[in-house]
C-alpha cells in the first residue's frame, strides 16, 4: 500500500528527543496518487464538458479543427510544464512580464500534482465516453448499448470524493514527544496527551501502522481527540509503549 518508510525518525537511545514523521503528497505515493486523483477527476469533469461547449459552438460556425488544435496544445503545453525538472524557474520567466506571482515551493507541486491527475483523468474518462460511442453506434455488446461505458465515467465522481477523503485520513504530520507523553500533530495544529488514553491498538498496514486511541471517559464524560491516527510503525509501538508504562 505505502513505500518504503516516510520520512520517520527512528527512535534513538535518547529518549529527550521527539520522533517526527511527515506524511503527505511530497512524502507518500499512495497520498499524492489518492489526491492527485481525487482532485483532477473533478477538474476533469468541469473541463470535459466546458470544452465540450465550446466545441460544439465551434463545430456550427466551422471551427471545430482550431478548438481540437488549441485544445491539444494547451494539454501538451501542461504536460511540458509539469514534467520539466526546472518547472518554478519556467513558470517564474513566463509570468515575469505579467502582473501575476507564479506559485512556487509546495504551492507549485500541489498544482503540477492536480494538472497531472487532471490530465490522467480527462483520459480516462474521454475514453470510457468514445468506447461507449462506439459500441453503442456499432451494436455492440447486444441491446446493452453505451450504459456501461457511461456508468463508469459518471463513477468517477464518487470515487475521487472516496479518494480525497482516504488522502486527508492518510495524510499526517507530527511528532511524539516521549518525556512529555504526548502526541504533537499539525495542519491542523492538535495536541493529544497520553495522559487521558486508557488503551491503545496497532494495525499495520504495509510500512505504515493505523493507532487506535481509546480515552478515559470518566463519569461517561466524552474527551475531545482523534481516535484513530495514521502513524509510521516505530511511532506507534513508541506511543503504545508509553501508554502501557502509565497504566
Amino acid at each position: 500500500m505505502e513505500d518504503a518508510n516516510v520520512n520517520a525518525a527512528a527512535p534513538s537511545g535518547d529518549e529527550s528527543e521527539p520522533i517526527r514523521w511527515r506524511r503527505d503528497a511530497s512524502t507518500s505515493r499512495t497520498v499524492w496518487a489518492l489526491w492527485s486523483l481525487g482532485v483532477g477527476t473533478f477538474f476533469a469533469a468541469i473541463s470535459i464538458v466546458a470544452f465540450w461547449r465550446v466545441y460544439d459552438l465551434a463545430l456550427q460556425l466551422g471551427l471545430g479543427g482550431i478548438v481540437l488544435a488549441a485544445g491539444a496544445g494547451i494539454i501538451a503545453t501542461v504536460l511540458a510544464f509539469a514534467l520539466t525538472e526546472n518547472t518554478e524557474q519556467r513558470l517564474q520567466r513566463l509570468t515575469s512580464r505579467l502582473p501575476v506571482s507564479s506559485p512556487s515551493g509546495r504551492g507549485l507541486e500541489r498544482a503540477t500534482d492536480a494538472a497531472l491527475g487532471t490530465i490522467a483523468m480527462m483520459a480516462i474518462i474521454v475514453s470510457l465516453m468514445v468506447a461507449g460511442r462506439v459500441v453503442s453506434q456499432n451494436g455492440l455488446l447486444g441491446g446493452i448499448g453505451a450504459g456501461p461505458f457511461t456508468g463508469l465515467a459518471a463513477i468517477t465522481i464518487p470515487l475521487a470524493l472516496l479518494a480525497l477523503v482516504l488522502a486527508s485520513f492518510l495524510r499526517s504530520v507530527g511528532a511524539f514527544d516521549r518525556e512529555e507523553g504526548a502526541i504533537y500533530l499539525y495542519d491542523p495544529e492538535q495536541a493529544v496527551d497520553l495522559d487521558v488514553i486508557e488503551a491503545v491498538s496497532i494495525r499495520q498496514v504495509g510500512s505504515v501502522a493505523v493507532l487506535t486511541l481509546t480515552y478515559i471517559e470518566r463519569d461517561g464524560t466524552y474527551v475531545a481527540g482523534p481516535r484513530r491516527l495514521v502513524v509510521p510503525p516505530a511511532v506507534a509501538v513508541a506511543v503504545q509503549d508509553v501508554v502501557e508504562s502509565n497504566r
